[in-house]
């Protein structure tokens, strides 16, 4: 089943500061303004991670899934009218946040994230992450934006 891609990988570039290796986000299928966003992460075998976590048994590091949800959550507050495209934008907290299944090698992990609020430059969002409709972690994400000097 082919999914339309919105933002395709060289678009998330221009978006996210990051970059490979730690760029963790693929493309992105859905977008609405200011409300919501759904970003896919394709796990490959060749992660760099994996070398390390964990040899007899691939498992995605726990906090780098964590980080595709931020990333994913990043995206929603850029695109926002009222963040200037210099401004960077800060993972700063975490709450009630549980990881329930592992993700590993061949997965395509699905996340979307819900726009809950936001006050003085900080964003507040719910996150889920599944593989193939199964949750593997959720949680609220908080972020701040930062005007660059």
């Amino acid at each position: 089943m082919s999914q339309e891609v919105i933002f395709d990988h060289e678009e998330i570039k221009r978006i996210l500061p990051h970059r490979y290796p730690f760029l963790l986000i693929d493309k992105i299928i859905e977008y609405k303004k200011e409300e919501s966003v759904v970003a896919i992460k394709n796990v490959t075998a060749n992660e760099e991670f994996f070398q390390g976590h964990f040899p007899k048994k691939a498992v995605m590091p726990g906090v780098l899934v964590m980080e595709a949800m931020a990333q994913a959550s990043a995206i929603l507050a850029r695109m926002d009218d009222d963040v200037d495209e210099e401004s960077i934008i800060y993972f700063v907290g975490v709450n009630n946040f549980k990881w329930r299944k592992m993700v590993i090698p061949g997965d395509t992990l699905r996340i979307e994230v819900k726009f809950l609020k936001r006050r003085r430059g900080m964003w507040v969002v719910y996150a889920e992450a599944t593989v193939d409709g199964n949750l593997v972690a959720c949680g609220e994400l908080s972020a701040m934006v930062s005007n660059v000097e």
